[in-house]
């Protein structure tokens, strides 16, 4: 691998990397909140993806209003996680929420197996044959570099949320102290539902971006999607959106280079042992969370 390569894999890499950091956002959101772990929230990314593709060949849409489905489904979707697996589900029983996320994520993959006998169906693509050349390089690939600022300002608008309305600051006042806000009259599981909507419609829009990406939607996309997002939420650190997003950009970075230098066979090897290394070196991740009074 020379120079030019080794600049070409990082910047694709990263590029794509934007996708795993709204994952990993997703899965930090619902365990900053509720300190639980939504292991079917990679399921919902996907199932979101699939809403927008049944939705499309029904209807002849627009690849951006295509976009805008898969955040819509993958919010639906989010909720009905919720409803299944947590509102119902004694708080102290942590256990049983956790496999109740493991039994919904084999449902919904075995549902988008039932509906599409299990083979990738196409996806459309964005901007997939416009490259910007940049000298020597071969190019940023058009679609990977929208995708990029798409979730650059899906990230923003998530951040105005929490930080600017009345929405966030309940779901900062939760996350930190469930029982003084709702002595504050903050309404617990109105606000857990709506970190589960919210994270939904991120995690749809994620979906929808590695379907535009790959070109196709595939089952097979589940489980991996699932283990970068939790790879990326642990070496983030737990609960430290800013983590998210940076680790994100590592893991896109890291898989994409070692897919190019090592093929695509062992590139989540590799991504394995960085994580492996973070938990050796680095436990609490990047940016360790410290609790703290607003």
């Amino acid at each position: 691998m020379d120079l030019v390569d080794f600049v070409q894999s990082i910047t694709d890499g990263l590029l794509f990397g934007a996708t795993y950091a709204l994952i990993g956002i997703g899965f930090t959101m619902i365990f900053g909140v509720m300190h639980k772990i939504n292991l079917a929230y990679a399921a919902t990314s996907i199932a979101g993806a699939y809403v927008s593709w049944a939705v499309g060949t029904l209807l002849p849409l627009p690849a951006l209003v295509t976009f805008v489905v898969a955040a819509i489904g993958g919010g639906i979707v989010g909720y009905l996680v919720y409803l299944c697996c947590f509102k119902f589900i004694p708080v102290t029983s942590p256990l049983a929420t956790l496999l109740g996320t493991v039994g919904m994520l084999i449902l919904i993959d075995e549902i988008i197996v039932h509906e599409t006998n299990g083979m990738p169906q196409p996806y459309p693509a964005l901007f997939d044959d416009v490259y910007f050349e940049i000298g020597e390089f071969y190019g940023i690939r058009g679609d990977l570099l929208f995708i990029f600022f798409l979730s650059l300002i899906a990230t923003a608008i998530l951040l105005y949320i929490l930080y600017r309305t009345k929405l966030g600051i309940a779901t900062r006042a939760v996350a930190q102290q469930p029982v003084a806000a709702q002595l504050c009259g903050i309404s617990i599981e109105r606000t857990n539902a709506s970190t589960f909507v919210i994270t939904g419609l991120l995690g749809g829009l994620a979906g929808a971006m590695i379907g535009a990406s790959v070109g196709v939607l595939s089952p097979l996309l589940t489980l991996p999607i699932t283990i970068k997002g939790l790879i990326v939420t642990v070496i983030g650190g737990l609960g430290s959106i800013p983590g998210a997003i940076i680790a994100g950009l590592l893991v896109g970075a890291f898989e994409n280079f070692f897919q190019a230098l090592r093929g695509v066979t062992e590139r989540d090897m590799y991504v394995m042992l960085l994580l492996f290394a973070f938990l050796t070196f680095r436990p609490g991740g990047i940016f360790s969370k410290t609790t703290s009074r607003d």
